[in-house]
């Protein structure tokens, strides 16, 4: 299942040259991998990344972001990167993502707070998200919002 109370679940090994000398994952993978899920959660929404910058000559660019390493992850680990929008605006979007182990959903080894920018190619100016973008998003704010308290 990728999408369960309007939170994209995308899964991912731990490889060898994910980790560093001691067997523990490198830190920026963190960032690496994250990106993967929010691209896989766009493409599994209908709205891939790909079609935004073929189509309207706009991109999604990280503005801030924020990455908290509570416990590490190892090689060979089977993790869950879960993505859910917080809030969707006419040119940003902030995004939760957290990384737990498949065989434990509810121990968050990382968790990651970004918001991006929606930006014109041709300048990287600000530009608005397509509507097909942002009612996407708003329909996962939506559905996480009204889920029973909980339930992931």
């Amino acid at each position: 299942m990728k999408f369960h109370t309007g939170i994209h679940h995308h899964p991912i090994r731990i490889y060898y040259e994910d980790t560093d000398a001691g067997g523990v994952v490198y830190h920026a993978n963190y960032l690496r991998f994250a990106e993967r899920a929010r691209t896989e959660a766009l493409r599994d929404l209908g709205v891939a990344h790909a079609e935004m910058v073929s189509q309207h000559g706009v991109m999604f660019m990280v503005r801030r972001i924020k990455l908290d390493y509570l416990e590490p992850a190892r090689l060979d680990d089977s993790l869950i990167v879960t993505t859910r929008p917080l809030a969707i605006g006419a040119a940003s979007a902030e995004l939760r993502q957290q990384f737990v182990r498949a065989e434990a959903p509810g121990r968050v080894l990382a968790s990651v707070d970004i918001q991006l920018a929606c930006v014109r190619i041709a300048d990287q100016r600000a530009a608005r998200m397509p509507p097909r973008w942002r009612d996407a998003l708003r329909r996962l704010v939506d559905e996480h919002e009204s889920a029973p308290s909980g339930a992931q």
